[in-house]
């Protein structure tokens, strides 16, 4: 196979047409046209369709895109570090980043990161959605609890738990009776399964408040408005300041956040050494370094 035809065949991939690859790359688009239909031509496959207006791969040319364009960067990344004499991250990185870790943790190691290794350029996009990483062009996603993948290899490195937490002067009802509670979103949980030192209970909730993201229904829960499951993480200070109360740990609430990456044998110097920052700031892992670390 002619790598070069097969870089050109990335390059148009990647930006979604000849036209567009051709201004990116500063190349004649009838070369890159070329290139692609001799490529084409030496596999016996068609990689696009081709419309008046459009160009869209067709599904051997997204497989061969999906296995590939991971490869040539790592060729290239490769041939850059023994040019230079040394194989120091360098290079862009691309994270995917959800709200929450974003908004409380990720601009501090970012920063942090970026001061330890500065011919890395650091993109972080804060995004809760499942994201396709080879289509959108990220090298790493971080996620909590995510579902199996087979294309995607991964490790926890922090865990955390919701807790029931509530201002001091709201106290739990007896009985059945509703307790006032802020959720987050669509959340349209009628009860809250909880654990004590004493054992299992359940609390009945009223959502009198839902809001977006939970820095909002933290702060909403510090102001006394009702109760609400938090992240113990989130919460550590106040439950330890006495400015919120600890009502229980919520039954099956484990939350581990993993950093995935695609399934293959090398890891370029930059992920490698993205892990291993966020294992130095987070060595155990645990709840309490997560809320040390956010309090800074």
């Amino acid at each position: 196979m002619d790598l070069l035809a097969l870089a050109d065949f990335n390059l148009v991939a990647r930006h979604g047409g000849f036209g567009k690859a051709a201004r990116a790359a500063g190349r004649p688009k009838a070369t890159l046209s070329r290139r692609v239909s001799e490529l084409e031509s030496s596999l016996h496959l068609r990689l696009f369709e081709r419309g008046a207006r459009s160009l869209k791969l067709t599904h051997e040319g997204r497989a061969l895109y999906e296995r590939t364009a991971v490869l040539l960067t790592e060729l290239g990344e490769t041939a850059a570090a023994i040019a230079s004499g040394g194989d120091k991250p360098r290079g862009r990185l691309r994270v995917s980043a959800p709200q929450l870790f974003s908004q409380t943790a990720m601009g501090r190691l970012a920063a942090n990161f970026a001061l330890k290794h500065p011919q890395v350029r650091l993109e972080v996009t804060t995004d809760d959605r499942h994201v396709d990483m080879i289509e959108e062009g990220f090298d790493l996603v971080i996620r909590v609890n995510p579902a199996p993948d087979e294309s995607l290899v991964g490790r926890i490195f922090l865990r955390d738990r919701l807790v029931v937490a509530a201002g001091p002067g709201l106290k739990r009802p007896k009985g059945n009776l509703a307790v006032p509670a802020v959720v987050r979103g669509d959340d349209d949980a009628a009860v809250w399964d909880i654990r004590q030192p004493s054992g299992p209970s359940r609390i009945t909730v009223d959502p009198v408040l839902r809001l977006s993201s939970l820095m909002m229904v933290r702060d909403a829960v510090r102001a006394g408005i009702g109760a609400a499951r938090l992240p113990l993480s989130l919460v550590s200070h106040d439950l330890a300041a006495g400015t919120l109360v600890r009502w229980g740990d919520v039954e099956g609430s484990d939350i581990a956040l993993w950093t995935l990456y695609p399934s293959r044998r090398l890891l370029s110097a930059r992920v490698s050494a993205f892990l291993d920052h966020l294992k130095d700031a987070f060595p155990k892992g645990t709840p309490d370094e997560l809320a040390a670390y956010i309090r800074g």
